[in-house]
């Protein structure tokens, strides 16, 4: 009966969720009309997190909620640090850097506000640094939305630009220092917004900086940005923006700051300018890192004796500490495979001033994954799953242990003042040793103190309390009362919903009057279009997809074919989402990025073939035949084992999909199984292929859209990885966190091909 009556009053979010089940409830323990409560959220691959709520309840069953805890994903110090922002999977909520309870944003969803937890991934959004606005990207599509300003204060709402790409590595806009002016990508174009005309803005176009992305400009400390574009590098200043965006189409914006020697593409390049802008650190499809002085500083180092440092092709995820002193250093990571995670390099740039040879040199590998240099320079602070350890920057040594809880995120307050937000709290940290809580982060242990009120929380071996309005302070050990599920009005309890987005749902009873009602609305689950079948066109042994009905998965398969750009985003994104996924690899990529080929066999996805070469095998002048095939496969196969150590998967798919009833025989005569695909994304189409087709180039926003309105359960969804000969303007494998997310808001489930074949038997 209780079923039936919860199923009716289910209702459709915004947001669509695994069904998997992202949040799982616990702990409910109510005193009369306050009821603590515990979710716990999987992350969908991200970080495990977890949050203790209280619910004030009422005659509808749930009043408001307000969260006691504050897992510290990721942390912004805003208003001058005076406050700190936590973003996490139940949403967006501020703190007094003094201490206090999370609070939520007002105009911006979150948990505590009735709005659902987002598959478990935290929300993109940006804030001013003065902490008065935000900036939002609300989907209208799986790749597009519209950027919105929201004011912090009151919650309104300003729409400033529609079809924005949705956030994928970074967010499409940025804020200057002094919170007056934003700059904000809207395909493939750069637009300002100032603060001071949002009464009467002014129309877009005559707001157009130039083309680019947010990874074309870098902020300046005094309000200026500069804008990278080919090989020169302008200064714009505000005054700039206004005087001369009516001229963008043939006059650039700023002034010439200098150049670099080659161009800048913003797809797989990244910039940093020096503290005083005198010199420029330019990353080229993140494997090489070039130094190059700007203006005067150019005469002082002959260009054939620049710094340069190559990465190994495994390297990863470039960051860079630049001191005002001049000291550089550039650290990558690697995958897991036993060795150090992170390299570094040190290039002094104060020893081309003295004559000699500037070098990038090696240094030891840091004690964290994340890292942040104090404001003068001279410290820097490591942190990741051991803690947190404190350098002198100079010498690169160690300082202090400043925490052995793994460390989430962390801030500089000052040259002597960090905050350290760990497993179990958020602490201001003096280097002199002195520290105060801001909050808890997550708590091992929770309820009501034994005749008082009061909620307890134990962190480790420590206890805090408060009234539910007042912050956390520590306390002696509490005598907790028996965790109760009922008061003299009300009974709550666990309704498991398998069907919904989470795992259970809290349930209020009002026993004063008629009626169950949820804690937390859950959405109806996902539908897809009905299935088609006889339209679909099978091919007599070529499996095209899984399941249409009974299981909501889909398989993302990798096609790695000569070029292995891509790649690392690719495996680093999976591995963000806790997925495996196929990669189908061609002779030719094997044997020229053996060590990539490598990387994806210790990742532990499934490898499988795409033949020897990038043969057409329906093409007429190839003579094909059973022997043709098994030996091309039995060739990919050695050409993988000899790169990696590993078997491919007996699984394959022949080039460019030109699969066919005769060569799915051949195949399975050397015990082959033949892949197909159900969907194409049309990411393979080059220029010349544009032109000579008649077919579009889609944007790989676009791809990601037309992925999804032909999805259905089973599909195979192929991403081609590397460069095209011809040239594409963006490239689908660079957004394919995008990709996977749609998906996964979508209720998928994201399976290897071997998984989709077993689960259609």
């Amino acid at each position: 009966m209780k079923k039936a009556f919860f199923s009716g009053i289910f209702f459709i979010l915004l947001v669509s969720f695994p069904l998997s089940g992202a949040v799982e409830f616990s702990g409910l323990d109510l005193s009369e009309e306050l009821l603590l409560f515990k979710a716990d959220s999987d992350g969908n691959g991200a970080l495990r997190q977890s949050g203790v709520f209280a619910a004030a309840l009422n005659d509808r069953g749930r009043g408001e909620i307000r969260q006691l805890t504050a897992f510290p994903e990721r942390i912004d110090l805003l208003d001058s640090g005076r406050m700190l922002q936590v973003r996490n999977a139940f949403g967006v909520m501020r703190i007094p850097v003094s201490g206090g309870l999370p609070g939520s944003v007002s105009g911006f969803p979150s948990f505590s506000e009735g709005a659902p937890v987002l598959g478990g991934r935290v929300e993109s959004m940006v804030s001013s640094e003065d902490g008065r606005w935000i900036l939002t990207v609300e989907p209208e599509s799986p790749a597009y939305g519209n950027l919105v300003l929201i004011n912090a204060a009151n919650g309104s709402r300003t729409l400033i630009a529609g079809r924005v790409e949705r956030p994928s590595s970074y967010f499409p806009a940025s804020w200057s220092p002094d919170s007056r002016v934003f700059v904000y990508q809207k395909e493939n174009r750069l637009y300002y917004f100032p603060i001071n005309t949002l009464a009467s803005p002014v129309d877009e176009r005559y707001r157009a900086i130039g083309t680019g992305s947010i990874q074309s400009i870098n902020w300046g400390r005094l309000g200026e940005f500069y804008y990278l574009k080919a090989s020169t590098i302008y200064r714009v200043r505000s005054f700039d923006l206004f005087a001369r965006a009516l001229y963008t189409d043939f006059l650039e914006t700023g002034t010439i700051a200098g150049t670099i020697p080659f161009e800048f593409d913003p797809n797989f390049d990244r910039f940093w300018m020096a503290p005083d802008a005198g010199a420029v650190v330019v990353s080229k499809g993140g494997r090489n890192l070039f130094y190059y002085p700007l203006d005067a500083a150019r005469e002082l180092v002959p260009q054939a004796s620049l710094p340069y440092v190559l990465f190994p092709g495994a390297a990863s995820e470039i960051k860079l500490l630049w001191s005002p002193s001049g000291l550089i250093t550039t650290l990558v990571s690697l995958p897991k495979s036993g060795g150090p995670r992170m390299l570094a390099y040190r290039l002094n740039t104060g020893d081309g001033e003295k004559g000699n040879v500037m070098l990038f040199s090696p240094l030891d590998s840091p004690p964290g994954d994340a890292m942040a240099i104090s404001p003068d320079g001279t410290k820097v602070l490591f942190w990741g799953s051991s803690g947190a350890v404190l350098y002198d920057y100079i010498n690169w040594k160690s300082l202090a242990v400043l925490g052995e809880q793994p460390v989430y995120a962390a801030l500089w307050m000052g040259n002597d003042e960090v905050i350290i937000a760990a497993r179990g709290l958020i602490e201001r940290r003096r280097l002199d040793g002195r520290r105060s809580l801001i909050c808890l982060s997550q708590a091992d242990d929770f309820g009501y103190e034994e005749n008082s009120s009061r909620i307890a929380a134990r962190s480790g071996d420590t206890w805090y309390v408060t009234d539910g309005l007042a912050p956390w302070t520590e306390t002696s050990p509490p005598v907790l009362r028996e965790k109760r599920i009922s008061s003299s009005r009300y009974r709550v309890y666990l309704e498991n919903q398998g069907s919904s987005s989470y795992v259970n749902i809290p349930m209020v009873r009002n026993t004063a009057s008629v009626g169950t009602f949820p804690l937390v609305a859950a959405n109806a689950p996902p539908r897809d279009r009905p299935p088609d079948t006889a339209g679909e066109q099978e091919t007599a042994g070529v499996f095209s997809h899984g399941r249409r009905e009974g299981l909501r998965e889909t398989a993302l398969v990798f096609d790695c074919v000569d070029d292995d750009t891509g790649l690392r985003t690719v495996l680093e994104v999976l591995e963000g989402f806790g997925l495996k996924a196929t990669f189908f690899l061609n002779g030719e990529f094997i044997r020229r990025h053996p060590e990539s080929a490598r990387s994806i066999a210790l990742a532990g996805h499934e490898t499988a073939s795409m033949f020897y070469a990038p043969i057409d095998v329906s093409d007429a002048r190839y003579r094909i035949d059973r022997e043709f095939i098994s030996r091309g496969l039995a060739r990919n196969e050695d050409e993988f084992f000899r790169a990696a150590g590993a078997e491919l998967a007996l699984i394959w798919h022949a080039p460019y999909y030109a699969a066919s009833r005769e060569t799915a025989e051949f195949a399975a005569a050397a015990a082959y199984l033949t892949v197909g695909r159900d969907i194409d994304p049309l990411d393979w189409i080059e220029r010349d292929d544009a032109k000579r087709t008649g077919l579009n180039q889609l944007s790989a926003s676009d791809m990601i859209d037309r992925v999804m309105t032909q999805k259905r359960p089973g599909s195979i969804i192929p991403v081609r990885i590397g460069l095209l000969p011809g040239g594409r303007d963006d490239y689908l494998f660079n957004r394919v966190d995008v990709l996977l997310d749609a998906l996964v808001r979508d209720g998928y489930s994201i399976v290897p091909v071997s998984v989709l074949m077993e689960h259609s038997r």
